[in-house]
């Protein structure tokens, strides 16, 4: 038997854009659904790697209506996040439908939206909010004899230790956060080789004694168009205490311009030269995760959301949170994601159709 569930606003994962979602539309006093794949509502922080740390202080990582507990200046572990994540979902006055999956959503005119699950059940609400991350979406660019290499490759999506690693050759691709932090890590127990297409660039933590997420603040680099700056750049900053650059003037790891093919033993550099490798590891970014929306005409051919700044292009009603650089730099952040679910929600309800839909 179907069972049904109607709804003001239905929410489409629970992690931490689902999650300031829900804060903001149950705020409004409209009835919220958060439907998660997962047993929990934590989004994809429990299957990152082991000794994730965050990059901007707690003070700084919070959602809206919660801070982040304990010293406001330290930087919490991936284990810190999924602790305050799981006391965020249960402060909230929404339902929260956990083990869950979302197989399709339908629209139809002036109805609303349709919400179908792999158990069968249905969530109707005029309102659809898609948070879903992109985790589920790991990217790994394409090169000439990938399928004959005999080696491992994967993605950070899948890397938790550096345990399985040890003694082996490893090429880790990318120049971000992750890569780095990832390759320095893995340095210590491998033969560790970080490839990008661009050099890293490394901007301070602290400068002047601050975190750059003070100045940031002060600045108001996280809104556009300031930030706009930072994503016409090649590859993003990676902040740094002075233990990376380090690490790589060292050459633990050792950093080189970008492979340009596999062989069956290894991979080929630019130069020529070519190097036997036991493990090549991705961590070259995410694809925004929307698979049930592709039924409705809401994506791009490539599966991108058509959207601007969270608004559907394509379905009034239809919003996106998470997103990588939907409307600033931080966007798919804690740090972010908070300002763009209060801004989303604004336009989704406007306070003239909450007053008509519950005067009925």
């Amino acid at each position: 038997m179907t069972s049904e569930y109607a709804y003001d606003a239905v929410v489409i994962g629970g992690g931490q854009s689902g999650l300031a979602a829900a804060h903001h539309l149950t705020g409004q006093g409209l009835n919220t659904a958060i439907v998660e794949a997962s047993e929990e509502a934590t989004g994809s922080w429990p299957r990152y790697y082991d000794s994730l740390t965050l990059f901007s202080p707690a003070r700084y990582s919070a959602l809206p209506g919660r801070r982040f507990p304990g010293d406001p200046d330290r930087y919490p572990h991936r284990d810190e996040v999924v602790d305050y994540l799981r006391s965020y979902a249960a402060g909230l006055d929404a339902d929260i439908h956990t083990d869950t999956l979302v197989e399709a959503v339908s629209a139809s005119d002036g109805e609303g939206f349709a919400v179908t699950t792999g158990s069968g059940a249905v969530f109707t609400a005029p309102r659809v909010i898609a948070a879903t991350g992109s985790f589920g979406s790991p990217f790994l660019p394409a090169l000439p004899g990938r399928d004959e290499f005999g080696g491992d490759i994967l993605h950070a999506s899948q890397y938790r230790d550096q345990g399985e690693f040890a003694g082996r050759r490893v090429v880790v691709v990318g120049a971000g956060n992750s890569a780095v932090q990832i390759a320095a890590e893995l340095a210590e127990h491998a033969q560790v080789v970080l490839a990008s297409r661009a050099a890293v660039k490394f901007v301070p933590q602290r400068p002047l004694g601050w975190d750059v997420h003070f100045w940031f603040a002060l600045t108001g680099f996280d809104a556009a168009p300031l930030g706009r700056i930072v994503k016409a750049a090649p590859t993003q900053p990676v902040f740094d205490e002075g233990r990376y650059r380090a690490a790589l003037a060292a050459g633990k790891p050792q950093r080189r311009e970008m492979f340009t093919a596999f062989t069956p033993e290894g991979v080929v550099w630019p130069s020529g030269d070519r190097s036997a490798v036991d493990a090549v590891l991705y961590a070259t970014g995410y694809r925004p995760h929307l698979p049930y929306l592709a039924g409705i005409g809401a994506l791009t051919d490539t599966g991108a959301p058509q959207q601007r700044q969270g608004l559907s292009l394509t379905h009034p009603g239809l919003g996106f949170l998470g997103l990588e650089w939907q409307r600033t730099p931080s966007s798919n952040s804690l740090r972010g994601v908070g300002r763009d679910a209060a801004y989303l929600v604004r336009r989704l309800w406007p306070a003239t159709a909450r007053r008509q839909e519950h005067a009925r």
